[in-house]
């Protein structure tokens, strides 16, 4: 029963080989690259023939979906680039994958980094995802940043959890910032939501409470206060952004 691995990538070359190397033993890996100039596409080619580029990147959603297009297993598994499989995981995937009567889809937890540390609460876990599934049972939405899988068909669990390299350092988390809050802003301007400034200083203060206190956040240890306060400055930027959306052009313009 084959099994099709499906990774979208631009400029990944720090994560690259550890991703395709947990995933080596797959019947196929396609990787669908929109641009990288780095050694991306060379790493992957080490691994397999079927590398791909496309001139634009669409968004997330519709190019996971150019990736899975070009599948051809009777399984789809859908990795980042910054994730990896554990060989517990692959144990449990090829159960799924051979059990009678599977579900059309499985939902894993995902463990993920924040500057070096694995976080165990914050909102950060168990955070399932849903990466398994039958071809031709689901497609990625066609959101541009925070896309997810429609499954058509039931949706099973599994206990072991990919792992996920997240955040290696504030700086890109600030880039992520930046590019995640502009994201939802044109999204929710363009569904016709409207904010002011209190409605951005009340979103990042909740945002704060929410991730420091009640998702325990303050068990991360120090990690834990800067995550919170890292989801704060996102959804304070994000209203604050989408204020300004709805602000009348003057000087002249």
């Amino acid at each position: 029963m084959g099994l099709s691995v499906i990774i979208i990538a631009r400029n990944n070359e720090p994560t690259m080989r550890r991703c395709l190397q947990s995933v080596a033993w797959a019947n196929e890996i396609v990787v669908l690259d929109s641009g990288s100039s780095d050694r991306t596409m060379e790493i992957a080619r080490e691994f397999t023939q079927h590398v791909h580029q496309t001139p634009d990147f669409p968004g997330h959603g519709p190019q996971k979906n150019r990736a899975l297009d070009r599948a051809t297993g009777d399984w789809i598994l859908s990795l980042d680039s910054d994730e990896w499989i554990t060989p517990a995981l692959r144990t449990e995937l090829e159960a799924a994958m051979t059990s009678p009567g599977a579900h059309a889809a499985f939902r894993m937890p995902r463990r993920s980094s924040f500057c070096g540390r694995f976080m165990r609460h914050s909102g950060w876990w168990p955070d399932y995802v849903t990466r398994l599934w039958r071809r031709g049972t689901a497609r990625f939405s066609e959101d541009h940043t925070h896309d997810r899988v429609i499954v058509e068909g039931t949706i099973g669990r599994l206990r072991e959890p990919v792992m996920h390299e997240a955040v290696t350092d504030l700086e890109q988390m600030l880039v992520k910032i930046n590019m995640y809050s502009s994201s939802s802003a044109a999204i929710f301007h363009r569904d016709g939501r409207r904010a002011s400034m209190f409605t951005a200083l009340l979103h990042g203060w909740w945002a704060f409470v929410r991730t420091y206190f009640l998702r325990l956040g303050f068990l991360d240890g120090r990690e834990g206060f800067m995550l919170a306060v890292i989801n704060a400055e996102n959804s304070y930027y994000r209203y604050a952004k989408l204020m300004l959306l709805g602000k009348p052009r003057k000087l002249g313009e």
